[in-house]
């Protein structure tokens, strides 16, 4: 299974947690967790079959598909688009002034794609902005003054500031400048494997499922699994805001409902990848995910 970034992250909690709980192993599964060396090559490890299943972004899904890559949305992660520009409270961002500004960024599908839309909506281009692009965390380009703002999301960024003594942080949501209210994060897969491996796909995503519920019924014990599997990935303080911030997206009675999706979460993002052109070509939404592995508890 392919992560979504370079570094391990609270994200990852749910299966880390499902891995140390023996839910994989209970189920037949030996699931091994591999970060990517950079964060375009999420997609590119599931489309050549280096990796059966992903963490990734929902634009990712868009992008991959119109590629002709074959990856499907398996589930949800989360609700809405939490998605934005950060600044430090001593200098909010104005985002009708936002020309000019330099802004911290990274260098994946989902950020260029979201930033793009987002200027449109004041009459600019990516050109009228100076991008800092940052490997794996954008934050210490904001802590240290070296951007105007940052990209990044309340649940990752926003809780790294948090977790530094930065909790009044200023937020511009893309979501209120013309970027779809679509899910951020996704679990994908290799549509082509999953159409030979339907009991071990519908197998992973049950122990997936109970290493959520379990991760957000025992948020202490699952943030220590985490550290404990990845020592160096981030401080314990980070790490807890992070999943009490991500924990919250599912609430505490989760089921498999809750990692559902719909057309509608897709129709919105795919008309925005066209209005938009960053897509040479799109698929029908049903087309870029199922719910079948949903559909048993």
């Amino acid at each position: 299974m392919v992560q979504e970034w370079p570094v391990a992250d609270g994200f990852w909690i749910p299966w880390v947690v499902a891995q140390k709980q023996g839910f994989y192993r209970k189920a037949g599964i030996d699931l091994k967790i591999i970060p990517p060396p950079n964060t375009a090559a999420t997609t590119q490890y599931i489309g050549t079959g280096r990796a059966d299943l992903a963490f990734a972004t929902s634009m990712d899904i868009v992008f991959a598909r119109s590629q002709g890559a074959p990856m499907v949305s398996i589930a949800r992660y989360g609700t809405g688009n939490n998605w934005g520009l950060i600044s430090s409270p001593d200098k909010p961002l104005d985002f009708a002034s936002v020309k000019g500004k330099t802004i911290g960024t990274y260098n994946d599908a989902w950020s260029k794609a979201q930033l793009q839309i987002m200027l449109d909506s004041q009459g600019l281009k990516l050109s009228d902005v100076h991008l800092v692009t940052a490997s794996s965390d954008t934050v210490p380009l904001l802590l240290q003054k070296k951007v105007d703002a940052i990209t990044g999301v309340t649940n990752a960024e926003g809780s790294s500031l948090a977790s530094q003594g930065v909790d009044d942080y200023a937020m511009t949501l893309a979501k209120d400048h013309g970027v779809p209210n679509s899910p951020v994060w996704v679990l994908a897969a290799n549509s082509k494997w999953l159409s030979g491996h339907q009991d071990t796909a519908q197998k992973f995503m049950d122990a997936t499922i109970e290493g959520l519920k379990y991760a957000i019924a025992h948020p202490e014990e699952a943030v220590d699994t985490f550290l404990t599997t990845y020592p160096k990935a981030q401080t314990r303080e980070f790490t807890t805001l992070q999943w009490e911030a991500t924990s919250a997206l599912f609430g505490k009675d989760v089921t498999a409902n809750s990692l559902k999706q719909s057309d509608a979460d897709w129709e919105s993002l795919l008309k925005a990848a066209n209005d938009y052109e960053l897509a040479k070509k799109t698929d029908a939404p049903s087309a870029h995910f199922t719910n079948e592995l949903l559909e048993s508890k």
